[in-house]
């Protein structure tokens, strides 16, 4: 007698970490394409979560992103991680131009009692595309940026976590007086991420 199994609908602790990073990895390659902090040449274009998406090919930015999100998986296992802020800054002056904020929710029960919850690949998927989308057609909301800039990843984690060496204590590099737009979210049932990006208000300092 056959048998039909729901498998892919299991998400486990480990599982929910492992798409988090992951997108938190494409997240970045996208803001950083999009937003041209690097050359569009540097970029080569793959398939993921049924949309082209863009992976640099700068070996220091890859390096980076890869360490960040093996760091990020390491805290979203432990139920540690509470936002992650991809920084973007003047290369002249370090003045913040942009914050894109991701801020993470975790089911404690989950962490604590290895409680396994459900919910469908593509149901996740199509949470992701739909921010995805919006990061790629940021151009039609956010300034320009018309100067050369860098960018920096903060993490905010729970007080108990050690500072891991390649990490150092930072200042939360806010903008004063920021104009902000909300993103949609994703919900691996274990992890809840809210996408908000902020950015300089060039207005307001003409008032």
């Amino acid at each position: 007698m056959g048998s039909r199994t729901a498998s892919k609908d299991i998400i486990t602790l480990r599982g929910s970490a492992a798409i988090v990073s992951e997108f938190f990895g494409y997240a970045a390659n996208s803001i950083l394409y999009n937003r041209g902090i690097y050359p569009e040449e540097s970029f080569t274009k793959v398939k993921k979560y049924g949309l082209p998406m863009l992976l640099t090919q700068d070996e220091g930015v890859k390096s980076f992103i890869a360490g960040l999100t093996s760091q990020l998986t390491e805290w979203l296992e432990a139920g540690k991680l509470q936002r992650v802020v991809l920084v973007i800054m003047s290369k002249a002056t370090s003045e913040v131009l942009e914050r894109w904020n991701f801020s993470i929710e975790t089911d404690a029960e989950v962490v604590e009692k290895g409680v396994i919850k459900e919910k469908s690949d593509k149901e996740i998927m199509r949470e992701i595309q739909a921010i995805m989308r919006q990061i790629a057609s940021s151009i039609t909301y956010l300034p320009c940026l018309d100067e050369p800039c860098v960018f920096d990843v903060l993490a905010y984690t729970d007080k108990d976590v050690a500072v891991p060496f390649t990490w150092i204590e930072s200042d939360a590099k806010l903008i004063k007086n920021p104009q902000m737009v909300k993103l949609h979210s994703f919900d691996t049932k274990i992890h809840k991420v809210d996408t908000l990006v902020s950015y300089k208000n060039d207005d307001w300092d003409e008032q």
